[in-house]
């Protein structure tokens, strides 16, 4: 039998077959499936048209979860109206609900449910984030993601598997952030259009979780399906932190899987890259990015703001102020996330570097409230898309980078290099 890459091996097991070939349609047992207070009321909607229907089965009450984490508090009363909505189904269904403040739905998932071998669907592109705990994790649309909510199962074509290794160890001030940013100036925004990818290498194997689930969270802006990494000791950590350990459970690719391709980097010579404006693939190594002048940095999103990044933000501003008339706003990515920080002292750090520090959520990313931009404002963000108006407002300029560069940025008031300061 033909070897399995690791998108095959977790979609062949729910399966009635249990084995399945990339370019297959399958129908897979679901083990997880969420939405949020963007795309929840719609979703819901489309749950209404199905109720008097018997045949669709009924929602698992502990695997089905909606979360309000995109507009944390609400800043309008449309808004607050849609969280309305989405709080009261799932608790007159006995739904599992993570309100406001818990934090974003992918680092929520990846901490307290996600584990190797799920399964999990939700109405987000960015649920491809719990890869980094090797499950296979992918966004679809409110209605598919209702009628998986009811059946327990949905279909997918399975994917093709780009192999993406990472050689070498990055050097100090290089991080998961500028792997993945370098990886997508190779791809670009649709090389990888309905494709896993999968990481491998040293310097993934080397990576904590922390760092992988920033590599799995990015894959979908290379088009992917998916990103995913293999399960093995630093996974096993990851889930024995958050009292999980049971869960775990090895999955790595076999050694003669087919992949349709294969792009491998030399992270070991990496500098941190910056995304310029426009697009997450247009990125330039810092020597090539750095000076441009900066009116506002975002240090949040579920791409990064766990504890990691923060201690490494926090590193950097210790003794420091943010530049005079800048707009630092700061976002953990979930409540536990915000409560280390305030018990390690990290939050004092950055309120004295001048920070804005929001509850947990998505924030500036979304551009739904915290730190909209002006007209012309340039920002520089942690997050991952910087197309135009992602921010909120389509005359602003977005820079991504890794957390580490935009505290550096943040202290100088221009792109800047994180190495100076670590």
């Amino acid at each position: 039998m033909v070897g399995k890459t690791l998108a095959e091996k977790i979609i062949g097991e729910h399966t009635a077959n249990g084995v399945v070939s990339c370019g297959e349609v399958v129908i897979v047992k679901v083990d997880y499936t969420f939405s949020h207070d963007a795309s929840g009321p719609l979703l819901i909607s489309q749950l209404g048209k199905f109720k008097q229907d018997s045949t669709l089965g009924s929602l698992d009450q502990d695997r089905t979860i909606f979360f309000i984490d995109h507009a944390v508090p609400p800043p309008t009363k449309e808004l607050s109206n849609d969280q309305e909505i989405v709080r009261q189904f799932a608790m007159n269904n006995g739904l599992v609900l993570s309100d406001a403040g818990k934090g974003i739905c992918h680092q929520v998932m990846a901490e307290d449910y996600s584990a190797p071998g799920n399964l999990i669907v939700g109405t987000d592109s960015h649920t491809c984030t719990s890869g980094g705990l090797c499950a296979f994790a992918t966004g679809m649309g409110a209605t598919d993601i209702a009628v998986a909510m009811r059946l327990r199962k949905t279909w997918l074509r399975v994917p093709e598997t780009i192999k993406v290794i990472m050689n070498g160890t990055p050097t100090r001030g290089v991080f998961a952030k500028d792997l993945i940013l370098k990886t997508l100036s190779i791809l670009g925004t649709d090389g990888a259009t309905y494709k896993s990818l999968e990481f491998q290498g040293r310097a993934v194997d080397e990576m904590d979780v922390y760092g992988r689930l920033t590599l799995a969270n990015m894959a979908v802006e290379a088009g992917a399906k998916t990103g995913l990494i293999q399960s093995d000791s630093r996974t096993k950590n990851y889930l024995d932190e958050f009292g999980r350990g049971e869960q775990w459970r090895e999955i790595f690719p076999d050694e003669d899987a087919i992949y349709e391709s294969e792009i491998s980097l030399d992270v070991s010579e990496l500098e941190p890259q910056v995304a310029l404006p426009g697009s997450p693939d247009h990125v330039k190594p810092i020597s090539e990015a750095k000076g441009a002048k900066v009116n506002e940095v975002f240090i949040g999103s579920c791409t990064n703001t766990r504890i990691e990044d923060m201690r490494i933000v926090a590193q950097i501003f210790k003794g420091r102020k943010k530049a005079k008339g800048l707009k630092l706003i700061i976002t953990p990515s979930s409540q536990k996330v915000y409560l280390r920080c305030m018990n390690e002292g990290i939050l004092e750090t950055l309120i004295e570097a001048g920070g804005v520090v929001t509850p947990a959520g998505c924030g500036v990313c979304f551009g739904a409230l915290g730190g909209i931009p002006a007209d012309n404002d340039v920002i520089f963000s942690s997050s991952n898309r910087n197309f135009p108006g992602r921010t909120g407002n389509p005359k602003a300029q977005t820079y991504l980078g890794s957390p580490a560069t935009a505290a550096a940025t943040a202290i100088n008031g221009f792109v800047s290099d994180p190495r100076e300061f670590l």
